[in-house]
């Protein structure tokens, strides 16, 4: 199993909504359910980590764009 850190964040998702149903079903445990809890959180915080860079690296990008001047074709005269 990967380290929490090295997964994507389909991958991470993925393991929540797993997570999610386990914690849905009726007859686990008290403590198992805690750690389901648990895990639960670290995956929620590190996809939205990873949302949070995918958003810096949109408006980054953005806002290098708008410092790009639009190409203009020139048509020679002659």
């Amino acid at each position: 199993m990967k380290d929490n850190s090295e997964l994507s964040f389909e991958e991470a998702l993925r393991q929540l909504e797993e997570i999610v149903n386990k914690l849905e079903k009726e007859d686990i445990p008290l403590e198992k359910a805690i750690n389901y809890y648990q895990e639960g959180m670290k995956l929620s915080k590190l996809c939205d980590d990873i949302l949070q860079n995918a958003q810096e690296k949109m408006t980054q990008i953005l806002n290098d764009e708008k410092e790009i001047e639009p190409f203009e074709l020139q048509e020679e005269q002659d």
